[in-house]
């Protein structure tokens, strides 16, 4: 049964506990930040082949955390949005220590 949010202040407890896994986590960073990376190099270089680069490691990273460590269905297929969000949000958390790296 799919989950129904109103607004993504709803849905962040809901995404943040389909990452409880730890390596999850930190492969859902890994992959983010390499991301991060290759949207740099799309600006500098005038590539934009780059970005196609940032959404397959963004998602590879995560989808192996999910499928092989948290052992659940990444909430991209049911919740696209907002879980591209929740995944910005995340990684910001880790970041400033909100979230256990």
């Amino acid at each position: 049964m799919s989950e129904r949010f109103s607004s993504f202040r709803e849905f962040y407890p809901y995404y943040l506990g389909e990452h409880r896994n730890r390596t999850c986590r930190r492969l859902h960073f890994v992959g983010t930040s390499f991301a991060i990376g290759f949207i740099v190099l799309a600006i500098r270089s005038g590539n934009a082949g780059w970005c196609l680069a940032a959404l397959g490691s963004g998602y590879a990273f995560a989808w192996v955390g999910h499928f092989f460590f948290e052992k659940n269905r990444p909430a991209t297929f049911r919740h696209p949005f907002y879980s591209f969000a929740g995944d910005w949000v995340m990684y910001r958390d880790i970041l400033i220590g909100r979230i256990p790296f």
